[in-house]
């Protein structure tokens, strides 16, 4: 590996993210209007900002001018290292105003600094992997530049902070096409252009304009400028953090949940099938497969799910109680919850628009959410957890496994039981009238296989941290599928500030793993890929 094409590469990444926290230090310094330009520097915000947009020009420039000799050393392993250790150092500069507002909040200050630094890290590890995941408790008591930080990594981690470099950087020189297939989600990285940054700036610009579009709808519906961007932010990432502690419930209004849930459908197809469509190919997205099968999916869900929950109703409300919760509600604290979210599903109407809303939150690994869910029937828990797995299209900003590898994974299983009993067969898997490569086809088994390994390892290591089953499952997946709300202690009404700080640790690594899709962080491992 040529690592001064590596450093080459990360100084640029650190230039562009010192450049883009100008924005949440711009609202900082908005919001304080009666501080001397002296006395700024002494507010937390302004000065955790101030500090990491220095520290990201000041490093960033420095690896630029040291490896400027590395720019043109392409490769493949050059590549994988950059997006990896690309995203821990872009994440490493996010924590750092963060860490320094949680160290203004406590009492005991920089004692703790390792837990601040802990939280802080993953928080915006959340936010750029695009898990909604938050150790916060109380949002609301949040500076408004800490809430747009959060929502910006969602937005750059959910077309990918790389891609938009590369969009900035046409001549970065270093691996472009590696980068680019280290950081778009799905086993496919079609190309609409032959140059790819033409083929970036295409997904950007679609982005663009869809979070334009939600962003205005959000605000008829009656959110302020503020919320509106954040939420936009947070739907086309499939992110989730919210600005309110009841997330979107506490609008409580069913056109800002239409928008969002409209959205969030969007967010979980491929974004280069949005192209075709605005340029009137509406063909392409019909025709493709994977789109087909994501929507039947979710219809199908969405008719089970209002089904269950009108004619059943939650699930029985001593069994529920039981759930693990931190800080376990009193008797009545329960019963008064559980009589509040009972009342929300009194018509047909308000239980499809519930059971459409959580459907979408979690197969396209948003995590929004309008209800308590986990008060479900333990069927209805089952689901959602099993959708977890799915998460959106390829080439879309979900997380998950991805449909298109649920499709393949199905169909070369089939296939398999055929040859059983037909030897002779020659069936190659097809999507659609395409047959799929076998190299194409063992890289979706490998990578199951290595989903369904990792989440056993990390559902295992937590059981060591949390004190419930359901909970250290759920919180695996939610954070390995960057969906953000698990089930029982880290439910949709819960956080994840109370999970200790070696947990924490080991979900930070798996929202890592699940959004650069587990080959990408793994590969750097390997100590063939160090050597020159």
């Amino acid at each position: 590996m040529h690592k001064t094409a590596v450093g080459y590469a990360i100084g640029k990444l650190l230039q562009v993210m010192g450049m883009l926290l100008l924005i949440p230090l711009s609202l900082a310094i908005y919001d304080y209007p009666q501080v001397s330009l002296g006395g700024m520097f002494t507010h937390t915000e302004i000065f955790g900002f101030g500090f990491a947009i220095l520290f990201a020009l000041l490093v960033g420039t420095l690896l630029v001018y040291l490896y400027n000799s590395g720019k043109n050393l392409q490769g493949v392993k050059e590549g994988y290292a950059i997006v990896t250790l690309g995203w821990l150092g872009l994440t490493f500069i996010g924590s750092i105003p963060m860490m320094f507002w949680f160290i203004s909040t406590d009492p005991y200050g920089w004692s703790n600094l390792f837990l601040h630094f802990t939280n802080a890290f993953f928080e915006i590890m959340s936010g750029f992997t695009t898990t909604g995941s938050t150790i916060l408790s109380d949002i609301e008591a949040a500076p408004r530049s800490i809430l747009f930080l959060r929502s910006l990594t969602h937005w750059l981690g959910g077309m990918g902070i790389i891609t938009l470099a590369i969009v900035i950087f046409p001549a970065m020189g270093v691996s472009g096409y590696q980068m680019f297939r280290g950081e778009v989600p799905g086993p496919t990285k079609e190309r609409l252009q032959p140059r790819l940054t033409q083929t970036a700036s295409i997904l950007w610009g679609v982005y663009l304009l869809f979070t334009a579009a939600e962003t205005g709808l959000l605000m008829v519906g009656g959110m302020d400028l503020f919320d509106a961007v954040n939420h936009s932010f947070a739907t086309l990432a499939t992110g989730g953090f919210s600005t309110e502690n009841s997330s979107i419930a506490a609008y409580n209004s069913d056109f800002i949940e239409w928008v969002i849930i409209l959205f969030m459908y969007f967010a979980g197809i491929n974004f280069l099938l949005h192209f075709k469509a605005l340029r009137g190919d509406l063909n392409s997205m019909f025709k493709n497969k994977e789109f087909v099968f994501y929507t039947g999916t979710i219809f199908a869900v969405i008719i089970i799910v209002t089904t269950v929950l009108y004619f059943n109703g939650l699930g029985q409300p001593e069994h529920v109680a039981e759930h693990y919760r931190n800080g376990q509600p009193t008797v009545e604290a329960f019963s008064s919850h559980y009589q509040a979210q009972t009342e929300q599903y009194e018509s047909f109407y308000d239980t499809f628009r519930i059971a459409s809303f959580q459907t979408l939150a979690i197969i396209t690994t948003t995590g929004f959410a309008t209800v308590d869910f986990d008060l479900w029937p333990d069927f209805l828990r089952f689901l959602l957890v099993t959708l977890m797995f799915f998460g959106g299209c390829a080439g879309s900003t979900g997380g998950g496994m991805k449909i298109i590898r649920i499709m393949l994974i199905s169909k070369f299983g089939l296939n398999e039981l055929k040859k059983l009993t037909q030897p002779r067969l020659i069936s190659p898997v097809k999507i659609g009238k395409q047959a799929v490569d076998d190299k194409t086809m063992m890289n979706v088994v490998a990578f199951i296989f290595l989903f369904i390994l990792l989440f056993v390892i990390v559902a295992g290591l937590m059981t060591m941290f949390v004190p419930d089953l359901t909970t250290a499952i759920s919180c695996s997946i939610a954070t390995l599928g960057n969906i953000g709300p698990g089930l029982a202690g880290v439910g949709s009404v819960e956080n994840y500030g109370w999970i200790p700080i070696p947990g924490k640790w080991v979900l930070i690594f798996s929202m890592l793993l699940g959004r650069l899709e587990i080959f990408t962080v793994l590969i750097i491992f390997r100590p063939y890929v160090w050597r020159k």
